[in-house]
C-alpha cells in the first residue's frame, strides 16, 4: 500500500512539475520584459501595454513576455541599435503609431535626432517616399512629445 501510494505521489509531481516549471519560465521572461519596458521608457511605463492588459491580458504578456523577454532581451545587440532597426522596419511598414513610440525610446537611450532622420531618408530607398514621408511626419510628433516631457522633468 506504501509503495503504491508512493508511486501514485510520483506519478503525480512528474505530471505537475512541467507545469510549475513553465510558471518559473514565465515569471523569468516577463522579469526581463519588464526591466527591457523600464530600461526603454526611461521609467515611464507604456500607457498602451497598460491598456492592452485591462482588455487584452492575453496580447500584453505576449508582448512583454515574448517580444521584451524573449526577443529583445537577447544578446548580440546593443538596445541603441535594436532601436534604430525598429524605428526602420515600423517605417517601412507604415506602422507610424508604433514608429513613434519606439523613436521616443530610441532618443531616451541616447540615439540623436540627425540619426533617426537618417533612418528615414533610408526609408525612401526600402519603402518608398510615401512612407518615409509619412515616417517624417511621425518623427516630428515623436521629437515633439520627447521634447515636451523632457521639459516637464
Amino acid at each position: 500500500m506504501i509503495k503504491r501510494t508512493l508511486a501514485v505521489y510520483t506519478l503525480l509531481l512528474a505530471a505537475v512539475a512541467p507545469a510549475l516549471a513553465a510558471e518559473d519560465t514565465n515569471a523569468e521572461r516577463n522579469a526581463r520584459g519588464q526591466s527591457v519596458m523600464n530600461k526603454l521608457s526611461a521609467g515611464a511605463g507604456q500607457p498602451v501595454l497598460n491598456k492592452l492588459k485591462q482588455d487584452f491580458p492575453f496580447l500584453a504578456d505576449a508582448i512583454v513576455n515574448y517580444s521584451l523577454g524573449d526577443v529583445w532581451s537577447r544578446p548580440g545587440l546593443d538596445d541603441r541599435t535594436r532601436q534604430l532597426a525598429a524605428v526602420a522596419a515600423f517605417a517601412a511598414q507604415g506602422n507610424l503609431t508604433v514608429l513613434k513610440v519606439h523613436a521616443r525610446y530610441a532618443l531616451n537611450l541616447g540615439v540623436t535626432p540627425d540619426e533617426l532622420k537618417e533612418i528615414i531618408n533610408l526609408t525612401t530607398v526600402t519603402a518608398g517616399f510615401p512612407r518615409a514621408i509619412d515616417a517624417a511626419n511621425a518623427l516630428n510628433e515623436a521629437f515633439d512629445a520627447h521634447d515636451a516631457s523632457m521639459r516637464s522633468k
